[in-house]
């Protein structure tokens, strides 16, 4: 009949296990002592089918964010380079909104004729793409000289993921917001 114990650790490196040793079929890991642990460190032996994945000691478990710098296209794939003035405006109720963006001199139009032709107004970061059909070009003698693209917010969690873009999009390109 086998006894099981608990065991308390003081060390997190003094549960780490070594390599597995393989007898006759049986997978044997051979447990670290620890200086503070009256643990003394038999062999656990263990037959193959009943072995569960054991992740191997770390320090801390680390996850893997992919950070996405926030950036503004007019054209998918084409970062737009000009940063914009941008306007905001929120009802009473705070259930809807409306960001207003200007662009002076864009430079989606050094290379509209490159890449295509403006197809919408996307605003990309790490939680993903907020985007609007509602882009209007201003010209003056004849030639593109600026572009305004309106955002519309009909919910507060859209205003809420608005904001947390125009943050990350605020503190890499220099920003500040100011209340009027």
């Amino acid at each position: 009949m086998a006894t099981l114990q608990s065991l308390a650790f003081s060390s997190p490196v003094s549960h780490c296990l070594q390599q597995p040793r393989l007898h006759s079929g049986l997978l044997s890991w051979a447990v670290h002592r620890s200086a503070k642990s009256t643990f003394n460190g038999q062999s656990l032996h263990v037959s193959r089918p009943q072995w569960a994945p054991i992740r191997r000691c770390t320090q801390a478990s680390r996850s893997i964010t992919m950070m996405v710098k926030p950036k503004i296209q007019f054209i998918q794939g084409t970062d737009e380079q000009t940063i914009p003035d941008v306007r905001l405006t929120k009802s009473k109720d705070g259930t809807n909104g409306v960001a207003i963006f200007k662009f002076e001199q864009p430079s989606v139009f050094d290379s509209s004729g490159e890449f295509g032709d403006i197809t919408g107004f996307y605003m990309i970061d790490e939680e993903g793409v907020l985007q609007s059909v509602d882009v209007n070009a201003k010209f003056v003698n004849g030639k593109p000289a600026g572009i305004e693209a309106k955002y519309i917010m009909r919910t507060s969690r859209d205003w809420d993921r608005f904001m947390r873009f125009m943050e990350r999009y605020a503190n890499d390109n220099g920003l500040q917001f100011i209340k009027t």
